[in-house]
């Protein structure tokens, strides 16, 4: 599995790719055969509301949807499946803890504390909860190589700071948490911690329990699911004395114009009529991942990162960000051409790649840049695509001269 051939092979379950050199799989993946036709089958012959109805269709979905909560807490090992909050996405999981545990447990005068690369989804949730509270935010810095100085952040930690925020794969610099050391750290001093797992969920076996933080969040859109799903894992006990992030439809234990009861966790944050199909789309979604291995995906993207790094790093005028190990992204800047400049002239070779800042901007001050390009590869990325990104990296040094 960890040869570079098998990304050529499983090329041809994502009929999204075909011959395009798609390397924005950090923004969203491709969707594969087996994905696409679960929805298919979720909003045709299958489909039916959830929780509800009392036909056997609707109680056949309701059986899958729940069977996919339960699919999750293994996916990440949790503890149990009503640990497990199915969200819009990593963003409206960071949301829900910022408003239903930092707003109703921090007081003015405590400390949130974050790091350099953080993704603005975990930054602002936590800046708006901050200001209405008067709560602070600390800053960890970064080593020299772009990875989160847990070094730093033992020394800065004080029985202040009560919530812990940080990514676990940096979105631009493809660097990995220690997530188990940056959990001891924050439980030393009593904190909550979270981790933002939008970018190792695809890529890495990821067990919560094995890490020990408090919250975790991730999308199901880049682990080659659907769009508009994604997942909140939270401690039960933590869930249990959170309230609800909407009220509406199905939250609800019993309602009365002068009180109402709200159900118990997870049950009580998923107002409203659910991404029934979303669900559907990510259990398919885990399947197809397991199905190959994480551990598998994990050596083929360090694989192709090394390869499209070794090349890149001996082009004229080209800077690699990030740590030599980053995990299935790379972020680099052609020196004297603008980011979006090269993002246009590689799409013109057929080869997709991000440019601009990320939703980082505060890293791209600590980098010294305005914006950056970023390759990310996936599981049907293989050697064409280093070829033809390093192939297009030289033209673009050819036509700026």
């Amino acid at each position: 599995m960890t040869d570079l051939a098998q990304g050529l092979r499983l090329r041809d379950d994502f009929p999204g790719v075909g011959d395009w050199h798609y390397l924005d799989s950090a923004a969203t993946a491709q969707k594969p055969n087996a994905v696409i036709d679960a929805i298919a089958r979720a909003y045709g012959p299958d489909y039916a509301t959830v929780h509800r109805g009392v036909y056997e269709r609707s109680a056949n979905m309701t059986l899958a949807y729940e069977a996919a909560r339960r699919k999750v807490a293994g996916f990440i090992g949790a503890g149990s499946d009503s640990e497990i909050v199915y969200v819009r996405g990593a963003t409206e999981g960071i949301n829900l803890v910022a408003q239903c545990w930092a707003g109703t447990q921090l007081k003015a005068g405590d400390r949130i504390l974050l790091s350099t690369l953080e993704h603005h989804s975990n930054i602002v949730p936590w800046q708006i909860v901050a200001e209405k509270i008067g709560a602070h935010i600390d800053v960890v810095p970064l080593t020299a190589d772009g990875q989160i100085d847990l070094d730093a952040m033992r020394a800065m930690i004080t029985p202040q700071h009560r919530m812990v925020a940080l990514a676990h794969v940096s979105n631009v610099l493809g660097s990995v948490l220690d997530c188990r050391r940056s959990a001891d750290i924050a439980h030393m001093v009593g904190a909550k911690i979270l981790i933002d797992g939008c970018q190792a969920v695809p890529r890495l076996a990821v067990d919560v329990q094995a890490l020990d933080c408090d919250f975790y969040v991730f999308s199901g859109h880049k682990l080659y699911g659907p769009t508009g799903i994604g997942v909140l894992w939270a401690r039960k006990a933590l869930l249990d004395a959170m309230p609800p992030y909407q009220g509406g439809g199905s939250m609800i234990d019993k309602v009365t114009f002068e009180k109402t009861s709200y159900a118990p966790a997870p049950t009580r944050f998923e107002a409203g009529t659910p991404h029934i199909v979303g669900v559907v789309g990510l259990s398919a979604a885990i399947d197809y991942v397991q199905s190959v291995g994480l551990d598998a995906i994990h050596a083929h993207e360090c694989a192709m990162v090394a390869k499209a790094r070794a090349a890149i790093e001996q082009i004229n005028s080209v800077r690699v960000f990030g740590p030599d190990n980053s995990a299935g992204i790379l972020s680099f800047e052609v020196e004297g051409v603008h980011p979006h400049d090269v993002g246009t002239i590689l799409d013109e070779t057929g080869v997709a790649i991000r440019a601009g800042h990320h939703c980082a901007q505060p890293l791209m001050r600590h980098l010294g840049v305005e914006a950056t390009a970023r390759a990310s590869f996936g599981i049907y990325s293989d050697d064409s695509d280093v070829d033809a990104l390093v192939k297009g990296i030289e033209r673009v040094r050819k036509i700026f001269g």
